[in-house]
Formats: C-alpha cells, structure tokens, sequence
C-alpha cells in the first residue's frame, strides 16, 4: 500500500465513499422503506468498522440563553432522529469495489409528512479507523397514510387549504416535537367563522389522535397549539380508530369541528 495513497485517504482524498438509493418514491409513516447502501471502494483498501444509517426530521425550538431560559421569539433547528440501523461486523473494501447492503428500515407512524418547512431525510455515514468519515444525506418524500389522508381531503372539501407545516418542539409530550398543520377557510360553512385552525395529530398502532384549536379572532394564534400539547390545557380532541375507513374518519372530523365550534 503506498503511503502517499494511506495518507491521502486519511484525509478523506481518494477515501471509500457512500451512496444510499431509495427503492421507492413515496414512504408512508407506519410502513417500511426499502434502500440499497452502496459502498465504493476508494484508491486503497481500507477496513469500515461500521455502516450507520440514520431517518431523521427537522423542527424548530426556542432558543436558550446562558441560563437555560426560552429566549421569545427566537428559533432554532434541532434534529429527531426517528429511526436507525447499524451494519453488526466490520468489512474490508477493496480499491474500485462496489459493495451493497440491502437495508429495510420501519419508518415510525409519527414521521412528519414533507409539506411546508418540514424536512425528512436519510442520513448515511462509514465509520473508518484513522479517516475523515464519508457521509452521503438524501432527503424523501413522506405522504400521509390513508386515514390522515381521508381527514385531509375531508378538510380540502370543506373549504379549508393548508397555509402553513411546521415541526414546533413540545413538552410533557411522548416526542420532542408535533407537527402542526395550519388551515384558513377560503368558502364553505367555516368561511366567515373562523380565522384558522390549526391541527395536530399522534397516530398510534391502535389510534389516531387529533387536536384541533379554532381562531375566530382575527389576530392568529402562533403555534398555540402545539404550545399547548402536554398541557392537559386542550379541549378539542377527537380519537379514531387505526381500522376507521377513511372517508368516515373524514366526515367525523367535519361534524366533530361543526358541533364544538
């Protein structure tokens, strides 16, 4: 092995590197994403301790101040690491060698949906003794599984279009964030009644969970809601079943929002 190649790949220059491909365009929360890891070989061979490979989200929290106080106003990104998955044995890659590992990796029923500033990405990086280590970072589309979609289109139908998706941070709550997906009404029997609504829900195996706050003053709310997530300070809840059909899931929502609004 040369020692002008060994240093150079130590730097990272003419090191092995790393490619993960999606199998599929589209990834559902509470299914599973099929991916190939590629790893080629670089100018020399080298020993890879550890393939990690990571789905991650993005969402926003307030800033802290030195002593560890919310600073109003100001945000920040952090990432969640919703899922991982590790290669358990260390491998040789040859100069030029190709190498794949299948990888099926659960995405969590929770994974934000790719609306808005919501970013959902795979994360891959080689884990090389005595080396810069080589990354490679893929964003994915994530689309709502059938029974938020059917609430969705049931909200749409209504009159109600998306305006804003943030990932907001919470406390008290099972995750360090919720999604939260802001409505305005533009026709329909809401136009007129409210200024917006913001929606957040928590699937589960067994249910979805739905928070839903109303605006009818005119002057917005700011992400009250997921301010209020883990407060037990919420009202309007609505609980679904994970085996409700979709378009009765939807009307329930309908006249669940008409009754308590």
């Amino acid at each position: 092995m040369s020692f002008f190649k060994k240093t150079l790949a130590s730097l990272g220059i003419g090191s092995a590197r790393v490619d993960t491909i999606l199998k599929q365009d589209v990834v559902y929360p509470g299914q599973s994403v099929a991916v190939d890891v590629h790893v080629y070989g670089g100018s020399t061979k080298q020993s890879i301790d550890n393939i990690h490979l990571k789905l991650c989200c993005r969402y926003r929290a307030e800033r802290l101040n030195k002593d560890g106080r919310e600073m109003a106003g100001q945000k920040i990104a952090k990432t969640h690491v919703l899922a991982k998955w590790s290669l358990p044995e260390t491998f040789d890659i040859e100069p030029q060698q190709d190498r794949v590992f299948p990888v099926v990796l659960d995405v969590p029923w929770n994974t934000p949906i790719t609306l808005g500033d919501s970013k959902v990405w795979l994360e891959t990086s080689l884990d090389i003794a005595l080396a810069a280590d080589p990354t490679d970072k893929d964003e994915i589309t994530v689309r709502p599984d059938p029974l938020e979609d059917g609430i969705f289109s049931a909200l749409e139908e209504a009159g109600l279009r998306i305006r804003q998706v943030e990932c907001e941070a919470v406390k008290g709550f099972e995750l360090p964030f919720v999604q939260e997906f802001e409505f305005v009404p533009v026709h329909g029997d809401f136009h007129g009644r409210w200024r917006e609504l913001e929606v957040v829900t928590y699937r589960t195996q067994d249910d979805l969970k739905i928070w839903f706050e109303v605006d009818r003053q005119k002057k917005g709310m700011g992400g009250m809601l997921s301010n209020l997530i883990g407060s037990n300070k919420l009202k309007r809840e609505l609980v679904l079943l994970h085996d409700e059909d979709p378009h009765t899931a939807g009307r329930k929502v309908i006249e669940f929002l008409d009754r308590s609004s």
